[in-house]
């Protein structure tokens, strides 16, 4: 890989921060200019995220793990623009890569083209098991509405379990499968919808005897539910690995392996919904394979084309001609500049060995945050794998009360002193890009330690 002037060029190079220069906050944000822009955008652009009502900066430009509001204050980013951009923003090859089928082929339906080719055999080399059937999206819902279908094409059953706090998108097949409260999408969910608890180390809905979380339990409660609550017609098991809307909820490390059992042994198909936790936000290229289990589908997103809208169903072998039933192709899915920003971010991360240093990365992060917690009493729990990570802030660590009112002050104050990131009401998300560097990752999270304190201190806790 080569910068655009022909010198060699590194990511590892291209996510460094010079910490002497980032953060530079010089206008208390949101600055004048954000304000202006905001309250001007916002007179016609509506439905905002609760980041954004929360902190309404306007931002300029990115380059790495860098960001630049409008008033010149600059921030190290630890949202990766919600999970997206994991190779940092701007990143040279994938932007040359865009750029230059953007002035050549810029959309040709699903008419097959070279750069699609060349990512349909990359895709079927780097990931897990016999996975050889693709379609490609422009959305994380999209993806999920199709797989969806191609659960339902591929058993002849109609059926989906998924599980309470997952989130799979904003549309109706795909929103049913997570929680809603919304008129807007009917009073009942899409027929043939069924939720399950599933557990959390720090929320165990079951124990044992030594207080530690019963993952059977679990899997108990899911024979009885598969045969007392639904129809019998039970096409797939729907699931995030890890929650992202949740909270970072990570499972115990017993549970997806007894849930492909349970699969396996009610022939139904294991979709695992990637779009959030795949393509080396983890360290791996899919999730799942941290607990070496492999769905029949899987739905890929975000940081796979590093901020280009490009989406993945991907499918193995038995099922793969499933695609040909369900309408599978889109307006915009596997345009040239999808595939080469694609194509573009999979060669990256696999040219620099970036799953490892992901992986390396959230080692180094539980450490300090495993300290934070140590420290604040606010703080009920820490986890992270690779660079996603999660912070739970509680009014008690006995109760394990939410503490939302302490999330929303944590995030803001964190913000104003330079760190770009994202809330989750009590629960702190991070998501920085895989390319930071060590150093940077420690100067973010030491932001986050310094509003924490300043959060405990304005609410009495100290």
């Amino acid at each position: 890989m080569t910068s655009p002037a022909g010198n060699a060029f590194s990511s590892l190079e291209w996510g460094r921060v010079d910490l002497s220069q980032v953060p530079s906050i010089t206008v208390p944000p949101p600055g004048p200019l954000s304000q202006q822009q905001h309250a001007q955008c916002t007179r016609y652009f509506k439905g905002l995220s609760s980041q954004v009502k929360l902190f309404p900066v306007a931002f300029e430009s990115g380059q790495g793990c860098v960001l630049r509001d409008v008033d010149g204050n600059r921030y190290i980013d630890f949202s990766s623009g919600i999970y997206v951009t994991t190779l940092g923003h701007c990143h040279p090859k994938v932007s040359e890569a865009i750029a230059r089928m953007a002035s050549q082929l810029m959309n040709a339906h699903d008419f097959t083209t070279p750069v699609k080719t060349q990512l349909m055999e990359k895709l079927a080399q780097v990931l897990p098991g016999d996975f050889h059937g693709f379609q490609l999206y422009d959305s994380g819902t999209t993806a999920v509405e199709a797989g969806i279908r191609v659960l339902r094409a591929a058993t002849g059953q109609h059926e989906i379990l998924s599980c309470f706090y997952d989130y799979h998108g904003k549309t109706y097949g795909s929103v049913s499968l997570g929680q809603i409260r919304s008129h807007v999408y009917g009073a009942v969910r899409a027929p043939g919808s069924h939720m399950l608890p599933r557990p959390d180390t720090y929320r165990p809905m079951w124990t044992k005897a030594d207080g530690t979380i019963d993952t059977d339990k679990y899997l108990e409660f899911y024979e009885q539910y598969l045969n007392r609550a639904t129809v019998g017609s039970v096409a797939g098991f729907v699931l995030e690995p890890i929650q992202g809307w949740g909270g970072s909820v990570m499972p115990p490390d017993d549970f997806f392996p007894k849930v492909r059992q349970f699969c396996d042994r009610h022939r139904i198909l294991l979709m695992a919904d990637e779009v959030l936790t795949g393509w080396g936000r983890t360290g791996k290229w899919l999730c799942l394979e941290h607990w070496g289990v492999v769905p029949d589908v899987v739905t890929i997103g975000k940081g796979f084309g590093n901020g280009f809208p490009v989406t993945c169903v991907a499918v193995r072998e038995p099922y793969k001609e499933s695609f040909e039933s369900i309408s599978a192709s889109s307006s915009y899915g596997g345009n040239p500049m999808a595939c080469a920003a694609a194509l573009a971010s999979t060669q990256v991360i696999e040219e620099e060995g970036l799953l490892a240093h992901a992986e390396k990365l959230g080692r180094l992060a539980l450490r300090r945050m495993q300290r934070m917690h140590q420290a604040h009493r606010i703080i009920g729990d820490v986890r992270a794998k690779g660079c996603l990570m999660g912070i739970e802030l509680v009014k008690d660590r006995t109760t394990k009360e939410p503490f939302d009112q302490a999330g929303a002050l944590v995030y803001q104050r964190a913000f104003r002193k330079g760190l770009a990131w994202i809330p989750a009401g009590h629960i702190l998300r991070m998501s920085p890009p895989i390319v930071m560097d060590e150093d940077t990752l420690l100067k973010g999270l030491d932001l986050i330690d310094e509003a924490i304190g300043e959060t405990e201190r304005e609410l009495g806790y100290r």
